[in-house]
């Protein structure tokens, strides 16, 4: 097997510009290349480009995950636990409207892990979490 390469992610959005202050002023995503239609972002060591669609973005369905309705279109990243609680106390001193406020799902079962999820300003729905055993990443 391969050492893990970076994953590139395209997704719609209705603002450049709150796109711009969200993934590159609060999350800290460093911008790389841009054009009058789309950014793209260093998401974690990651390529994520944001496209001007408004018709196309925002969060739109959930399910049901451990009592909660997780937005079916999102996605994330998987963080260190200390730099999960670090993102978390930043997002919550910033009155970031979660989704899911931070907490530690499945607890006491495999997989269990801390998430949280909310909504970029232009409703696309994101989730970051993070395992105190990497090993149950993919644990049933």
């Amino acid at each position: 097997m391969t050492a893990l390469r970076p994953f590139h992610l395209a997704f719609p959005v209705s603002s450049l510009s709150n796109a711009r202050a969200f993934y590159g002023g609060l999350l800290g995503c460093p911008e790389g290349r841009s054009a009058d239609d789309w950014i793209d972002f260093d998401f974690f060591g990651h390529q994520i480009v944001v496209h001007l669609a408004p018709e196309e973005a925002g969060h739109r369905g959930s399910t049901a995950v451990d009592g909660h309705g997780v937005p079916v279109r999102h996605f994330g990243i998987v963080l260190s636990m200390p730099d999960w609680e670090a993102l978390a106390q930043r997002l919550q001193a910033a009155k970031t409207s979660f989704v899911i406020a931070p907490y530690v799902r499945f607890k006491g079962q495999a997989g269990e892990q801390a998430t949280m999820f909310f909504l970029d300003p232009c409703g696309n729905a994101l989730e970051f979490k993070a395992f105190a055993d990497d090993a149950q990443l993919f644990a049933r």
